[in-house]
């Protein structure tokens, strides 16, 4: 041992003996600590809490079950096979005074993955940002165009008697509340009337940012349980304000009337007989026994598998040669309740309907979407991770959406 060695590790020892600093530990946000404690690790919660930002949101919207509980949605059975014709996305569109290619969107509008089928036939599969086939993209509010699709699959059984019955026929829990005189079908199209403003200001969070940070990030109260004690705002019927809680409710109906969890009726009337290649699954608002699925915006699956539900609605209600939900059922989900004047057009049951276009499409947080367009057999999956602060960037996929349905690849 030569006498440099002897004096550095004489060194490193006398180094080490000395007390250590002791570490801060992680805090949470002020905006979480005040309220129920919470059993989430610290760690957990404010992962949760960031999930969105720009600067992770790409890994996130694709590993939320390392985020949170879930529980599965299996898929069972040989695959619905999705014939592949794959062709070079050689259209453009316009958007600001410019034209664009193709290719240019995928990263101008912040895209994971994205699927073109042409009637029927995969087109274009694109996967990005060390995403792959086996990944499942989580849906955010395309899940409430699921949900809706459960909801037809339930009147469908008997187990609702009608659209129009009240939702204190199966959810008495709710009488007195806001919800209280409120139609199933009133919920479906947004119009419940409740007073639940959609916004997530959490520097000054109201009942939906204080909701998303209870049920979601904490984990100490169940999303829908603030459907007991909500107040009316509007006339039921009247008025299109889009609010997760309506969906929320939709599910808790779902649960109630199947008997069984929401994942296992979509498992049981979508999933399996919609002939799925992989497993999806739900977020929970909580432990297994206590928490239930966020039916409202908490359904994550891969991209061909959100394909296969597109083609599935595109197709009438078949996947397959096999009888999802009636005809009757997709014609009206998509038929707006009322004007399409909004940034996204109109809205149907849990479907947003493109102004002066037969299409229509399921789309969720921060660049989400299933595009179905009738008029040229197309299905578009669009799975992306805009940054909070969208600004235009939904503008410009609504023009790229509209481009790529158009598209007419070469034979």
């Amino acid at each position: 041992m030569t006498l440099a060695f002897r004096l550095t590790a004489a060194a490193l020892s006398g180094l080490l003996a000395l007390p250590l600093p002791v570490q801060a530990q992680q805090q949470l946000p002020e905006q979480l600590q005040s309220g129920p404690a919470s059993e989430v690790p610290v760690a957990t919660q404010v992962m949760r809490w960031r999930m969105n930002d720009a600067d992770v949101n790409s890994f996130a919207f694709r590993n939320m079950d390392q985020l949170f509980t879930t529980r599965t949605v299996a898929h069972s059975g040989a695959p619905w096979a999705l014939p592949k014709v794959e062709r070079p996305m050689d259209f453009t569109y316009a958007f600001g005074g410019k034209t664009w290619t193709a290719e240019q969107a995928l990263e101008r509008t912040y895209t994971n993955a994205l699927l073109i089928m042409k009637d029927g036939r995969i087109v274009t599969e694109i996967y990005r940002n060390g995403s792959n086939e086996r990944t499942r993209f989580m849906g955010w509010s395309m899940t409430k165009s699921l949900t809706s699709t459960l909801v037809g699959a339930a009147l469908a059984d008997g187990l609702i008697s009608s659209l129009d019955d009240q939702i204190v026929r199966y959810l008495p829990e709710l009488k007195g509340s806001g919800y209280d005189g409120v139609t199933i079908r009133q919920i479906l199209q947004m119009r419940s009337g409740v007073d639940y403003e959609e916004r997530y200001d959490f520097a000054n969070p109201g009942i939906a940012a204080s909701n998303h940070i209870n049920a979601l990030v904490k984990n100490v109260a169940r999303f829908a349980d603030v459907a007991r004690t909500i107040k009316r705002k509007s006339k039921p019927g009247e008025v299109f304000a889009y609010k997760t809680i309506d969906t929320a409710v939709l599910g808790w109906l779902i649960e109630r009337v199947s008997g069984g969890s929401v994942a296992a009726y979509t498992a049981r009337k979508l999933w399996e007989p919609l002939g799925t290649e992989a497993d999806g699954f739900y977020i929970m608002d909580g432990r297994p026994g206590t928490g239930r699925e966020f039916s409202g915006a908490g359904f994550n699956a891969t991209l061909r598998d959100w394909a296969r539900f597109g083609q599935m609605m595109l197709d009438g209600g078949m996947a397959n040669g096999k009888r999802i939900i009636s005809e009757e059922w997709v014609k009206a989900a998509q038929a707006p309740a009322g004007p399409e004047d909004g940034p996204e057009g109109g809205y149907g049951y849990q479907w947003w309907t493109m102004a002066k276009s037969p299409a229509y499409s399921a789309i969720g947080l921060q660049g989400q979407y299933v595009y179905v367009d009738p008029a040229s057999r197309t299905v578009v999956v669009k799975l992306s991770y805009f940054p909070p602060a969208e600004g235009s960037v939904g503008q410009e996929t609504m023009a790229f959406l509209a481009a790529a349905s158009a598209w007419k690849p070469a034979p």
